[in-house]
């Protein structure tokens, strides 16, 4: 799965005692004065616990829904005191704890704030013909065949919630009925149209009731018919997908489709995309929509704040998962401490030899239980073990609900009384506690498959992932950054080892490792016998990773120790007021935002960064790599816990 998830978080190096102590209002000026004048151990980071008011997404919905008030309440509780949080956060991960523990270059580590805007933070799909998504075109393709603009304000708003309540099945009505007020041809014409269009699976006839003229809505055919947009109404002509880029900031793929349908009042499904993109960012990527036309999604742009939609075409094909060459990210390191020296050293370094391609710390979670402790359950058949790890209280820093809901069941073990305390019923406790529910607690599997099979699969892959970390991090321990007999490298798509007589027509770019899995081989060395023994005190065998359940089998698959990042650019500009923007994006330069005018010589420095990283390649690690520090949210606020503006 691509992954280019990054925390929201500020990278700082870490103050002592003294430091920590210290009141609010000096904490960052003794960070600076400690940090400029040489403090190299370990480092930490902020965490900015409060969003800026101009980069919060908002929707401007229609009307409010059972769903929209479980989103408010999923992103409710999220700011608090950042004391507490801190302490909280001391029961979550450390990158030592997922086998994150080496680097590959020697420059000394300097301090940078990652994120202090969301616009510091930038991604850009890349297709498979090399394509670097860009939103640069408002423009709606020319087609005789789309309805006027009339059709989106012909209806009431009112006429909107009722027609929605007919479509989706939410009353006993079995029809509609609009009143035309000013009965001409054109105006019922224009009726028509806007049902159709608007609401797809319903279908419309004009009748006369007492002297008037009304359009009659009703279901063409049956449930059905809202999955499958109407067929016989799109030209022939046309391709059947329409194609364009999505500009978002703060809400992550699947939540931006669900919102896209959600006011096209279509199923998500109909939609597809060949990467998932992070929340916390802005990120343009390409969406294809199954016979919608240009003109509907064009607007949406009306209704929708942080959402924008552009460069539209009808193309014959979907995008399938997958299909991209990887991502380009801008990013902006606000008020490093680092010198020239040490910023060159650090981005030479990044461009030269690369980064270890390690899983980053959100593939694991972020709360006390790793996702990987629940995948090593999943595979170890242990459902007793899966569910107790799902549901029981944990400590750490989560939603008030969710401490309710798992101190109930701790008390009761009732699902139905857990189920209760949870107001979000779409999280992965209230999908497991409903299963249950329904099929009883001595039949766990069958509950646990009520969770998303990507949900579920997400577990396994961090098992997997876990123990790849672990796996790289000896290798390059033992063996250094060298390619050495008995590694792997690809051949296609075929894995061989590295012999004796080949080891000089291979360097550390070429090395792969294994994920565990049934049709992967490991290497012939120590750390072949590695594997092995992780996965025997795990109670695994390494030779038999099929799993009696078929989607929990696992295949394994090869990834590259080292990633070496393509199109690298770096600048180091500076600047006054932190929260003046230091590049222009998509959206700023179709509105004509120019980019303020920064000082030659301000108060403090950024370091703004390009690269292009392949696919399910984590910028967080490449952005470790240059600082130096550890990106686990434990060590972010263990010593730095407010953000002072």
């Amino acid at each position: 799965m691509e992954t280019v998830e990054m925390n929201s978080v500020s990278l700082k190096r870490p103050r002592s005692e003294d430091d920590v102590a210290n009141a609010d209002e000096i904490k960052r000026q003794r960070i600076l004065e400690k940090s400029k004048a040489g403090n190299d151990s370990g480092q930490s980071i902020e965490t900015v616990t409060e969003q800026p008011e101009d980069m919060k997404s908002e929707i401007i919905p229609n009307e409010e829904s059972e769903e929209q008030e479980e989103e408010e309440l999923e992103d409710s509780d999220e700011d608090g005191d950042p004391e507490s949080f801190a302490d909280m956060m001391k029961h979550g991960l450390t990158e030592s704890d997922v086998g994150i523990t080496k680097f590959v270059s020697s420059h000394k580590g300097f301090s940078g704030i990652l994120k202090e805007r969301y616009s510091d933070f930038v991604v850009h799909e890349i297709g498979k013909d090399g394509r670097v998504s860009h939103l640069d075109d408002f423009s709606v393709p020319v087609d005789d065949e789309d309805p006027s603009e009339e059709t989106f304000t012909v209806l009431s708003d009112e006429d909107k919630q009722r027609l929605e309540e007919l479509q989706l099945f939410k009353n006993k009505e079995t029809s509609v009925a609009i009143e035309v007020i000013e009965d001409t041809k054109e105006k019922r014409t224009i009726i028509h149209q806007a049902v159709k269009s608007l609401f797809p699976g319903l279908e419309t006839k004009t009748e006369d009731r007492d002297g008037k003229k009304y359009i009659i809505a009703y279901h063409a055919a049956g449930k059905k018919a809202l999955a499958n947009p109407r067929k016989h109404s799109w030209p022939k002509s046309r391709g059947s997908y329409c194609h364009f880029v999505l500009y978002k900031e703060n809400k992550d793929t699947m939540d931006a489709i669900n919102v896209l349908s959600k006011f096209l009042r279509v199923k998500p499904n109909i939609f597809s995309y060949m990467g998932t993109k992070d929340k916390r960012a802005i990120t343009v990527q390409e969406i294809a929509v199954l016979r919608i036309t240009a003109q509907r999604l064009a607007h949406l742009n009306k209704c929708l704040m942080n959402f924008k939609l552009g460069n539209f075409s009808y193309k014959n094909h979907p995008l399938k998962l997958g299909e991209l060459q990887g991502n380009h990210f801008t990013v902006v390191l606000r008020n490093i401490t680092g010198t020239d020296d040490q910023i060159e050293q650090a981005m030479h370094s990044l461009r030269e030899i690369g980064f270890i391609n390690y899983y980053g710390m959100q593939r694991f979670g972020t709360t006390a239980v790793p996702t990987y402790q629940i995948g090593r359950a999943i595979l170890q058949n242990n459902w007793n073990e899966v569910m107790d790890l799902i549901l029981k209280p944990r400590p750490g820093a989560e939603k008030g609900y969710l401490v309710k809901c798992r101190e109930e069941w701790a008390k009761t073990k009732d699902p139905a009384a857990a189920l209760k305390k949870l107001p979000v019923k779409r999280c992965v406790e209230g999908q497991l506690l409903r299963g249950l529910l329904k099929y009883g607690m001595k039949n766990i599997i069958s509950a646990f498959g009520i969770i998303p099979r990507n949900n579920r699969l997400m577990y396994i892959h961090s098992y997997q992932s876990y123990v790849w970390n672990n796996m790289v991090s000896k290798r390059i321990e033992e063996y250094g950054l060298r390619a050495v007999p008995g590694d792997l490298i690809l051949k296609g798509a075929t894995a061989v080892h590295i012999e004796e007589g080949d080891v000089d027509n291979y360097t550390i770019h070429d090395v792969v490792m294994p994920l565990p899995g049934f049709d992967v081989i490991y290497p012939k060395h120590k750390i072949g016998e590695a594997y092995k023994e992780m996965l025997v005190a795990d109670n695994l065998d390494i030779n038999n990773m099929r799993h009696k359940i078929r989607d929990y089998s696992l295949s394994g698959a090869y990834r590259k120790i080292i990633i070496r990042p393509q199109n690298v650019n770096w600048e180091v500009v500076a600047y006054d007021d932190p929260k003046i923007p230091l590049f222009t994006t998509d959206l700023d330069k179709l509105e004509g935002k120019p980019l303020p005018v920064l000082p030659t010589d301000g108060k403090f420095r950024a370091l703004k960064m390009e690269f292009s990283l392949p696919p399910s390649t984590y910028a967080t690690m490449a952005i470790r790599e240059v600082l130096k520090m550890d990106t686990s949210i434990k060590n972010q606020t263990q010593l730095n816990t407010t953000w002072l503006r």
